[in-house]
């Protein structure tokens, strides 16, 4: 893998986004590229789903949330490290979505798009009535929480480290998938899945995995983002609208790339901030998000690497 300059661009991209706030000392830098690369892990991850095989996922949130919930009930109520914390949080959620997967994935189209905006909500209610998560009001860490790791300003710094590594990671597991046997697999059953089943793929097997993959990493980030936010709550933990936007952000940057997903996300989040931060526009960031989608779709179908692609064909050597 590492034979492709791909690889080593990404990695000196993710370590200018971590160190560059960290050497300017710039907090409000950090915050906006904290969301950014939030946003790059999900819109990542559903390219797993979206891109490769072919499955629109509404409810890729849940992944979020859940990682969310355990690492902080871990680190609140088992005083466990958050790094141990987020880690298991990764592996259960993934393991959940496993079996998820092997359920919901037998339904196609907009049965199985449908699906996983049921499956969000059903866990979003069992959330709620969960007490020990501490139901509807969720959980509250204390600043004790942060003394591991020095403390809250500089927990704040860590852990937006540790976010940009699990960015990284995204990026680094979607082209290993990619360029893998197993990647190949996904896109066959992306182009025609009766086809690739005749062809040999194990497609139920090949799907739950993927959609088991596409769980770790978001889950991940979700715990190091809730740990940074001292909170979580059920309404923000399993937002609708974000797996709304993730959609577009892999619509807007190109499905079934790499660097696609990414860009998209990345656009996407700097321009969501200017909605937020200008006073006539603040209401209408998933109008404008949706007014996006139907302009990628119906005039930039394969979004901006697309274009790219089209136009500086030798450019895919470097931008997958």
């Amino acid at each position: 893998m590492w034979r492709r300059p791909f690889p080593w661009l990404v990695t000196v991209l993710a370590l200018l986004f971590a160190l560059w706030p960290y050497l300017t000392n710039d907090v409000q830098l950090r915050e906006s590229l904290i969301l950014a690369a939030v946003f790059i892990v999900l819109a990542s991850n559903l390219n797993l789903m979206i891109g490769y095989a072919g499955y629109v996922n509404f409810g890729n949130i849940v992944f979020f949330g859940l990682g969310g919930y355990v690492c902080l009930y871990l680190v609140n109520d088992w005083h466990w490290h958050v790094v141990l914390a987020t880690l298991i949080a990764g592996f259960a959620v993934s393991a959940v979505a496993l079996l998820f997967g092997l359920g919901i994935l037998r339904l196609r189209g907009a049965f199985f798009a449908l699906a996983t905006i049921g499956v969000n909500a059903a866990i979003q209610q069992i959330v709620v009535n969960f007490e020990p998560w501490g139901g509807a009001t969720g959980i509250y860490l204390s600043l004790d929480a942060y003394g591991a790791l020095g403390g809250p300003m500089q927990a704040l710094w860590i852990t937006y480290l540790l976010i940009v590594a699990v960015m990284l990671a995204s990026l680094l597991l979607s082209y290993a998938i990619k360029n893998s046997k197993f990647g190949l697999g996904l896109l066959a059953i992306g182009q025609n899945e009766d086809a690739a089943a005749v062809l040999g793929v194990p497609t139920p097997l090949y799907k739950a995995f993927a959609y088991s993959a596409s769980a770790f990493l978001p889950a991940a980030a979700g715990g190091l983002y809730f740990f940074k936010s001292g909170i979580i709550e059920p309404s923000g933990a399993f937002s609708l609208s974000t797996s709304i936007e993730a959609i577009v952000m892999v619509m807007l940057g190109g499905h079934g790339t790499i660097i696609g997903p990414a860009l998209g996300a990345f656009l996407y989040e700097e321009l969501r901030g200017l909605l937020l931060t200008a006073e006539s526009f603040s209401h209408f960031q998933l109008v404008i998000a949706g007014a996006l989608l139907l302009i990628i779709v119906l005039f930039v179908p394969g979004g901006l690497m697309g274009f790219v692609y089209r136009h500086w064909p030798r450019a895919r050597k470097w931008l997958e």
